[in-house]
């Protein structure tokens, strides 16, 4: 399994400024299926520079209603489906997502829901299988209150993204058995903001789950500015648990062992097979 972070920036300003992009991540997992996970500003962009097509993707999932998680998601149902031209793919997302709640979504058209093969609302305690994956839904503590989290069962053991939330340890118990774990850590230290995680609330999360290898994403500001690498460190030396702060184009090769290393870039103005 390969995991690309397109993006590793979060929260609104990260976002306002891109000072990281904020694309989501490509999970390349089975028979050669890639499934796009919270594209937001930044993602197609990024696609591009590492000549991605964006017709290999197979299914979209964006676990929440707030922009760095899904504004370019439209963009890339397009590609998926080949400008529209054949109907293909699924789209999973949250009730705010998909339908909309109190002032927050729907965040993808009539239009664009049109185009995709198949749409599913996702609820915490769900258990479905996502392009071969069995893939468990859990609950986040967070300002869009139908927020999720995912596990997602692979031949290379559990890979979790635990999205946007708050901590607890009935939150992070969902996650008990993950072997990568893709935690959101916007702010440094003990520096706390409503409903998100800090690095000192990661360490408590990371110690309680035990994984083999737990990631920092969704990067904001100040945890910017204080060097996410550092924080990073800080986590693994309390926890004795290997812990990185992924950057913009990381990629995680998940075997028998997990290797990282940084996807390839180009500069030239690309045009990809499938829209030739």
């Amino acid at each position: 399994m390969k995991v690309t972070f397109l993006g590793t920036g979060g929260g609104r300003h990260t976002t306002m400024y891109q000072t990281r992009c904020t694309g989501g991540m490509i999970f390349e997992h089975g028979n050669k299926k890639h499934l796009h996970i919270d594209p937001g500003p930044g993602a197609v962009t990024q696609m591009n520079r590492i000549h991605y097509d964006p017709a290999l993707t197979d299914s979209v999932i964006i676990s929440h209603a707030h922009p760095d998680h899904y504004s370019d998601a439209e963009v890339v149902i397009e590609g998926l489906t080949f400008g529209g031209w054949k109907k293909r793919g699924c789209l999973y997302g949250s009730p705010t997502v998909m339908k909309g709640e109190g002032t927050l979504g729907p965040c993808i058209s009539k239009y664009h829901m049109s185009i995709i093969r198949e749409t599913t609302v996702l609820h915490p305690g769900d258990v479905l299988n996502i392009d071969g994956m069995e893939t468990e839904i859990c609950r986040a503590e967070h300002s869009d209150p139908t927020n999720i989290g995912f596990k997602f069962k692979t031949d290379c053991g559990i890979v979790s993204y635990v999205s946007d939330t708050s901590y607890s340890e009935s939150i992070a118990d969902q996650y008990k058995g993950t072997r990568v774990l893709i935690l959101p850590t916007t702010t440094p230290d003990d520096l706390r903001i409503p409903y998100h995680m800090c690095t000192d609330d990661a360490i408590l999360f990371i110690d309680r789950v035990k994984p083999e290898l737990a990631v920092f994403t969704h990067l904001g500001i100040m945890m910017i500015k204080r060097d996410p690498s550092v924080q990073a460190e800080k986590a693994e030396k309390i926890t004795g648990i290997k812990t990185i702060a992924a950057k913009d184009l990381t990629v995680l090769d998940i075997g028998e062992k997990i290797s990282i290393s940084e996807a390839k870039t180009y500069d030239d103005e690309w045009i990809p097979p499938s829209s030739v």
